[in-house]
């Protein structure tokens, strides 16, 4: 899988190929937070229970077992901002990509008492508590979704540096997910973000990604999305094949989205995912306005701000 892009280092793009990539980067990041309030209503819901209740779901309505506030957002990009600025005080500091204040950006944000906070995760920041270890053993239990769903800040930040990416990406995940599937998950849908944020057009994007999908599913068999195996649990494999079907089968955003989260189970993590896939491939311009017009405003600034903030990062010579 790590094959399959080339090693390189960064060249500074035209004024336009920044602004294609600042809309793409931002379709990504707002995609993520947009698919993680539209999916977290129907949360734990069988697609039977959302049929009976919503019949298609596709409107930002909050509620949902967390009783949110339409528009707001769970742990999937509350966690992912605070893995951003881990990332840039890193940078500020003289400490780039310090897994030490990664771990402790994660212990701020259990400390903020988040609305959602996954057990594994809970689990990692409290031995991160105990005994300042930044990486549990590898553990059969670590093989949920938390680490890829948190993982956007870094692909951003490590835009052309490969070897970063990898890096990064495992020393963030293993804080508290450390797993070979987990792994596997995160550093493949970090390689598919910089395909798409990279490539000009759809056309070229959408066969690469699926190059390093099925580079996945050829080390990784138990990741076979095709056909459907139809659970859409926080397993990583769950998800990823949750999302890989219905991104690679309907790739406009919205649909996309819908189709994820009316798979139900862990909709908002499997709706955010799609949503930062999806959102890559199309841009912030191409995202639908009524969502966006619904997601809390905090949230929208907060993510604007640390993508400026990532794509600079990435960028520096």
């Amino acid at each position: 899988m790590h094959e399959v892009l080339e090693r390189r280092a960064p060249h500074p793009p035209s004024a336009m190929g920044r602004a294609r990539l600042f809309d793409h980067a931002l379709g990504a990041y707002l995609g993520l937070a947009l698919g993680d309030a539209l999916g977290a209503t129907v949360e734990f819901m069988t697609p039977r229970e959302i049929a009976q209740r919503h019949g298609v779901h596709r409107e930002i309505l909050g509620g949902g077992w967390l009783q949110l506030k339409p528009g707001q957002v769970t742990d999937d990009t509350t966690m992912s901002l605070a893995l951003g600025d881990a990332l840039l005080r890193g940078q500020r500091e003289g400490r780039p990509f310090d897994a030490k204040l990664m771990a402790d950006a994660f212990v701020a944000w259990w400390r903020g008492k988040p609305v959602d906070c996954g057990n594994t995760c809970r689990r990692g920041i409290m031995r991160y508590l105990a005994d300042g270890s930044l990486e549990g053993p590898l553990n059969e239990g670590d093989a949920g979704n938390g680490a890829l769903m948190r993982n956007l800040p870094v692909v951003l930040a490590t835009l052309g540096r490969q070897d970063r990416l990898w890096q990064a990406s495992l020393e963030q995940a293993h804080v508290t997910h450390h797993h070979p599937l987990s792994d596997a998950a995160t550093l493949a849908f970090g390689e598919m973000l910089h395909v798409l944020l990279a490539q000009a057009e759809p056309a070229s994007a959408l066969p690469a990604c699926k190059g390093i999908a099925d580079a996945l599913v050829a080390r990784h068999p138990t990741f076979r999305y095709q056909p459907y195996p139809g659970l859409a649990t926080g397993y990583v494999v769950d998800t990823v094949q949750t999302v890989l079907h219905h991104v690679f089968a309907t790739p406009d955003f919205e649909s996309a989205v819908v189709g994820v989260v009316n798979e139900g189970g862990d909709a908002d993590t499997t709706g955010a995912l799609a949503g930062m896939l999806a959102g890559a491939l199309c841009g912030a311009q191409a995202l639908p306005k009524r969502w966006l017009a619904k997601l809390d405003r905090s949230v929208k600034l907060a993510i604007t701000e640390q993508t400026s903030a990532l794509l600079a990062l990435a960028l520096q010579p």
